[in-house]
């Protein structure tokens, strides 16, 4: 079993100048609700550029498919082809699970989050984030239970406390 080591993983795809966003409970906790999590879900910008530099970092933490038989199924997912043409790619790398998602429901265009994400510390991790609107907006979409708990407590605490920037929303 691998360590997870999320701050290898962010520091890795930072180091490639892989442009991304953390969407899901790496983002609640830089929202505001720490809770746990073992794994790193993200997205990324889909041009060329970025996703040769998204499969030299993949290649960096040796990322493999995760799931049974995925070994068989001969899907690369450190080839920036593959990456390109796949709706998620669920993986296992040597700083542990990493989950990259192309097709979100509920996410708005990369560009429009990327102009409301924020780079802030989450469990001691700088990350790159999505905004809180477009986080609840991916959680109701997926409507699981835990997302459901994820929008309950974020709400909760966002109108305690107000956003961070000190506005009540």
């Amino acid at each position: 079993m691998t360590t997870f080591d999320p701050s290898r993983i962010f520091e890795t795809l930072d180091r490639h100048g892989v442009d991304y966003l953390t969407i899901g409970a790496w983002a609640v906790i830089a929202h505001g609700y720490v809770r746990a999590t073992a794994d790193i879900d993200f997205v990324a910008r889909l041009d060329e550029q970025n996703l040769t530099r998204l499969a030299a970092a993949l290649s960096e933490l040796n990322a493999r498919l995760r799931g049974v038989d995925a070994e068989k199924l001969d899907i690369d997912p450190r080839d920036p082809l593959v990456l390109a043409n796949g709706a998620s790619f669920t993986m296992d790398t040597d700083a542990g699970p990493l989950d990259f998602l192309n097709d979100v429901p509920g996410a708005a265009d990369y560009n429009e989050m990327r102009s409301r994400a924020r780079r802030v510390k989450a469990a001691g991790v700088t990350v790159w984030v999505v905004g809180y609107e477009d986080l609840m907006r991916m959680k109701e979409a997926s409507g699981r239970e835990q997302d459901l708990l994820d929008i309950h407590q974020l709400s909760a605490i966002i109108s305690e406390q107000g956003d961070a920037r000190g506005n009540p929303r």
